[in-house]
């Protein structure tokens, strides 16, 4: 790849990272952004301790999959290992999203299982785990998230956020946001009636085959 093509790959997680703090999915320093090029070794990530609105690809940091900093100057994400867990796991996986999805999340704290109660909830999210409680940053953390990765496309983290993964930016960030949006309409739903229609079985294997998930 030309060295083009990995400052391009800088801008996009800046850009990324501006669109889910204007819609309210990251906080001013939570939520971080990786991505790398299909079957590099090393990916880049954004900081820690730095306003995630107005980042520019000068505050980017490259890693590798042992979380070990190849480039940059400032602090890599405290979650920087789940990050590499993920690449270390998933060869298909380009980008990788953790962001703190409030509807989503609270959905998970009160027990509630994201559902297939639309089409892109059936065709995007697929099967969305919950990941066990773990402290920010740490192994521990990692460890779990790489055991619930294998064939997830997302991720919630109890207490915590979610995580999106795709094999481009757009991709994960299509997954986290299409998360909120399917874990909004189900707590307006819950808020009038406890059994919600969902998309009947027989139809879900027909979307499946259509959209080859």
């Amino acid at each position: 790849m030309p060295l083009g093509s990995e400052e391009e790959l800088k801008e996009d997680i800046c850009k990324t990272m501006r669109r889910l703090f204007d819609r309210g999915l990251i906080s001013a320093l939570g939520g971080n952004v990786s991505a790398r090029l299909p079957g590099a070794s090393e990916f880049w990530i954004t900081p820690s301790g730095v306003f995630k609105g107005e980042l520019t690809a000068d505050d980017l940091i490259k890693a590798d999959l042992e979380s070990r900093v190849t480039e940059g100057f400032l602090r890599p994400s405290v979650e920087t290992p789940f990050h590499a867990i993920i690449y270390k796991k998933r060869s298909d996986v380009n980008a990788v999203i953790h962001s703190h999805n409030p509807i989503a999340t609270g959905l998970a704290l009160a027990g509630i299982q994201i559902q297939p109660v639309t089409v892109e909830a059936a065709v995007v999210l697929r099967r969305v785990q919950v990941v066990p409680w773990a402290f920010p940053g740490t192994d521990a953390l990692a460890d779990l998230v790489g055991k619930h990765i294998e064939g997830a496309r997302a991720l919630i983290l109890m207490n915590h956020g979610v995580i999106g993964v795709g094999s481009n930016l757009l991709e994960a960030e299509a997954i986290v946001e299409t998360l909120e949006e399917v874990a909004t309409a189900q707590l307006v739903a819950y808020l009038f009636k406890k059994e919600l229609p969902l998309i009947p079985e027989k139809d879900m294997e027909l979307i499946k085959r259509l959209y080859k998930v």
